[in-house]
């Protein structure tokens, strides 16, 4: 199969992408992966990106879809592949739409995560990572640590992000509704889109998921 998984931050994508991939046996081809491994690998792709970030700039499209492209051109990703935080634009949609046409493919689904703006917010606004492990995590109410400000696997300071503080997210809510969000009209005209709720335990958004998918036997 090969799914586009959209939502806003704070949507779950990240978790669901690697569950759906996993069950699925497909690969798992997000954006922040791709830079990542560009940049270490020192490709032509990763050293134009790590130009741009460096001067603070957006990293132009072009780059990111050339990404994209090697990486859906592995041979893991013959059978199909489980895309995260890409497309994050029509023009980056449209690019996919061709580089998929040339190779005579074409996308099976797409999954719109849904959650409502305050959550988003809370959700995010409410996380607090460890500064001696970052893998530490907590919030401050869906999951706290026994003792306020301490992380309970090592007793090192937990602080508040500043990406994760309520203004940056709001502003990084602002960018999804202009940026990202009109991609979900695109491929809604092409009769791909199914909305699923974000809400509830990690697995029951996972079946939601699947079942939308027609995988219901995966879930198993």
């Amino acid at each position: 199969m090969r799914i586009v998984l959209v939502g806003p931050p704070g949507a779950g994508k990240g978790t669901q992408a690697a569950l759906l991939a996993q069950t699925l046996s497909i690969p798992h081809i997000s954006t922040g992966d791709l830079f990542r491994a560009n940049i270490s690998q020192g490709t032509e792709l990763g050293q134009k990106a790590q130009e741009y970030m460096r001067a603070g700039q957006l990293v132009p499209d072009e780059v990111t879809i050339g990404m994209a492209k090697d990486r859906m051109d592995q041979a893991d990703a013959e059978g199909g592949f489980l895309l995260d935080g890409f497309p994050r634009n029509l023009a980056q949609a449209e690019a996919l739409d061709g580089i998929l046409k040339d190779e005579k493919l074409s996308l099976d689904a797409v999954l719109d995560l849904e959650v409502e703006e305050d959550e988003v917010v809370k959700r995010i606004a409410g996380r607090r990572m460890c500064r001696k492990d970052s893998s530490h995590i907590f919030h401050v109410e869906y999951s706290p640590s026994k003792e306020s400000g301490v992380c309970d696997v090592c007793g090192g300071e937990l602080y508040q992000r500043e990406d994760d503080r309520e203004d940056t997210v709001r502003k990084r809510l602002e960018v999804y509704h202009s940026e990202t969000e009109p991609i979900i009209d695109y491929y809604k005209a092409q009769g791909l889109v199914t909305t699923l709720s974000a809400l509830g335990a990690v697995a029951d958004v996972t079946k939601r998921a699947l079942a939308a998918l027609g995988r219901e036997d995966a879930a198993a």
